[in-house]
C-alpha cells in the first residue's frame, strides 16, 4: 500500500512539472509580449545537433521546443519573419530570442531590436 501512495503521488508531481515546463515555455511566447531579440553570431553546431548555418531562418530560445516556428516581428518597423527554433539561448536574461543573420536581415535590424513573438500552429 505504501508503494502504491508514493507512486501515485510522484505521477501527479510529474504531471504538476510537466505542465509547468510547458506552461513557462509556450505561454510567454505566444502572449506576443515585447522582447529583445540580438543575432546569433556562433559557428559550429547548436544544441539540436545541426551545424549553425547563417542564411537559414533559425533562431535560439531558453524554453521552446526544437523544430517550434515562431513569427519574430520587429517592433520598430512592423517587419516579420517565421523563424524555426534549434538551438538553447540567449543566455543573457535581457533578451528573449537570438535570431541568424538571415532573420535579422529580413526584420531590417542589426544589433538589438524590441520584437515580439508568436507560436505558429504546427502542421498536421
Amino acid at each position: 500500500m505504501r508503494f502504491a501512495a508514493a507512486f501515485w503521488r510522484a505521477g501527479v508531481l510529474a504531471i504538476i512539472l510537466l505542465a509547468g515546463v510547458l506552461l513557462a515555455g509556450v505561454l510567454p511566447a505566444a502572449a506576443g509580449k515585447p522582447g529583445v531579440a540580438a543575432i546569433c553570431t556562433q559557428a559550429g553546431m547548436t544544441a539540436s545537433g545541426e551545424r549553425f548555418a547563417p542564411a537559414q531562418l533559425t533562431a535560439a530560445h531558453r524554453t521552446l521546443p526544437f523544430g517550434t516556428m515562431v513569427r519574430v516581428t520587429n517592433m520598430r518597423n512592423g517587419r516579420s519573419v517565421v523563424v524555426r527554433i534549434n538551438d538553447r539561448g540567449p543566455f543573457n536574461k535581457q533578451r528573449v530570442i537570438d535570431v541568424s543573420p538571415a532573420a535579422a536581415k529580413q526584420l531590417q535590424f542589426s544589433g538589438l531590436t524590441l520584437v515580439t513573438l508568436d507560436v505558429m500552429p504546427a502542421k498536421q
